[in-house]
């Protein structure tokens, strides 16, 4: 089970830091179930924005790791985020049914079902992911992430 994480966890971090870059004015849309638009590019830049699976947003710049967007809805809001986060696939939002949620529509986005789950379970039944669950719903602010950096010694006070 570790191992089948860790090779999730690698190919994931993997793509992200090697995707290409997107056209500049084309229209992409945020593809994981929340993330944050920056002031700057990397991880440790400002807050400019909260963005949700599905958001749509127009590229004024990108390289291979990072795009500066805007949201479609409001020009005004403008920032950077990894194109890891990001899908030239059109994604609607609100056209499914009550039954569907987020996060089984953002798993479809990715390739998975609820067959491909299924399957997954009936040849692996020894499996809990009541851990992973917690693990997912746990939430800290940018603030408390880099206090834990700094205490840590992992990064430089800023």
């Amino acid at each position: 089970m570790k191992k089948f994480i860790l090779s999730c966890l690698l190919i994931l971090c993997f793509s992200a830091g090697f995707s290409a870059p997107f056209k500049v004015k084309s229209k992409v849309y945020v593809s994981v179930k929340s993330t944050s638009l920056k002031d700057g590019k990397g991880f440790m830049a400002g807050l400019v924005s909260n963005l949700s699976y599905g958001d749509c947003l127009v590229v004024i710049e990108s390289d291979e790791k990072y795009s500066k967007v805007s949201l479609l809805s409001d020009s005004e809001i403008f920032g950077w985020i990894s194109n890891g986060r990001l899908t030239k696939r059109k994604i609607v939002k609100g056209s499914y049914s009550s039954a569907t949620t987020n996060d089984e529509l953002a798993l479809a986005g990715k390739g998975f079902s609820k067959d491909a789950e299924n399957a997954f379970k009936a040849n692996n039944y020894n499996l809990d992911y009541g851990i992973i669950d917690k693990i997912e719903k746990i939430e800290i602010s940018q603030e408390e992430f880099v206090d834990f950096l700094v205490e840590g010694h992992l990064i430089a006070e800023n």
